[in-house]
């Protein structure tokens, strides 16, 4: 397993990141701990969790991941094995039973999530502390443009790094980052830390798959390099499209099954349904399979620094893991292109 340097920090995560949203909704903590055991024998250092984990969130599971991932660091001694990255949740009405609502960026909310993490973790420090979303009105988790209609007020950026820093200066956490972030929103946590001599972010967690490709589009892939920041890639299945399995059986078990659709609307678009298509069809034919193919395209991809991948069996852990194996050929890749362009822009 290849590793790669997280920002311009000193850690070394491997490309490969076990995502656990899973945890204590779709997969036992028996479970959770038997993926954890099986991806670090693999070679994967770098777990991915969250204060708000699993999904879909409910309050009655709320916190249930890190619980688990808590108990398999209690029971085994690993933690200096891997780096540990979590997330603070930011607002969110729809969320009111984190910190009874009060699920802002700003430093009360922040060190209590911190310590709420921390105690479920059962350890005595995060690795990698992101923002979940941003506190300010901006198009995430579906929405495609920005609306300035939607504005809000929001704690400022420089009052969240001043806030994650005494977290630092504690000891509580070790490096932060940010999630479903936009190309202004990096530029500015970079600003701020600069001219503030605030905290610099490390990492930017964002949605980016053969469906998703808004990374490329949007600049950011040039500001964080540029500016060191490391791409986590997270849903690189898009929700499990990708694995073809609801082509081949629309009700397949899966999150896009169990879960209401007007959860996650942006993995049943027409465009993306059609776009997956023509992408399980090019991996058949190469004799690769689709789930294959796509996390394959996903860890070669120059500024992906780390792909978050999920998994409810052992059987698609496995083959999830053994995608860094596969080696796309040009004329793969470039079919990859052609589907990409005639799908998000048709008739160009």
């Amino acid at each position: 397993m290849i590793t790669k340097q997280l920002g311009s920090t000193a850690l070394k995560v491997s490309t490969v990141c076990l995502g656990t949203m899973t945890f204590g909704e779709q997969n036992s903590e028996a479970d959770a701990h038997s993926q954890l055991d099986y991806a670090l024998d693999r070679g994967i250092n770098f777990i991915d969790t969250a204060e708000m984990y699993p999904v879909m969130p409910r309050p009655q599971t709320q916190g249930a991941t890190e619980r688990h991932i808590g108990s398999w660091l209690k029971n085994n001694g690993r933690r200096g094995d891997i780096v540990l990255a979590t997330k603070v949740a930011g607002p969110n009405p729809n969320m009111h039973w984190v910190r009874g609502g009060k699920n802002n960026l700003d430093g009360a909310n922040i060190r209590i999530a911190v310590e709420d993490s921390l105690r479920r973790l059962q350890t005595d420090h995060i690795d990698l502390y992101q923002l979940h979303w941003p506190s300010r009105n901006v198009p995430i988790f579906g929405a495609n443009a920005f609306d300035p209609s939607k504005e809000r007020p929001s704690v400022l950026i420089e009052d969240t790094l001043a806030a994650l820093g005494q977290l630092i200066d504690a000891g509580k956490i070790g490096h932060v980052g940010v999630s479903n972030e936009s190309n202004w929103g990096v530029n500015e946590f970079i600003k701020q830390s600069e001219t503030r001599g605030l905290p610099r972010i490390a990492s930017i967690q964002n949605l980016y798959n053969l469906t998703a490709r808004g990374f490329e589009t949007s600049l950011l892939d040039e500001t964080c390099y540029r500016e060191k920041v490391s791409l986590l890639a997270y849903s690189p299945l898009a929700f499990g499209q990708l694995s073809g399995k609801y082509l081949d059986n629309p009700n397949a078990l899966g999150r896009l099954t169990i879960f209401p659709p007007t959860w996650s609307p942006r993995y049943l678009r027409p465009s993306v349904l059609a776009a997956v298509k023509e992408y399980v069809e090019l991996a058949r034919a190469h004799g690769m399979t689709p789930t294959g193919m796509a996390l394959a395209w996903c860890y070669s991809r120059w500024f992906v620094t780390s792909t978050i991948i999920g998994a409810t069996t052992m059987a698609q852990l496995k083959e999830n893991i053994d995608a860094v194996e596969v080696k796309l050929s040009a004329e793969v890749v470039k079919a990859i292109d052609a589907i990409h362009a005639r799908i998000t822009n048709p008739g160009a």
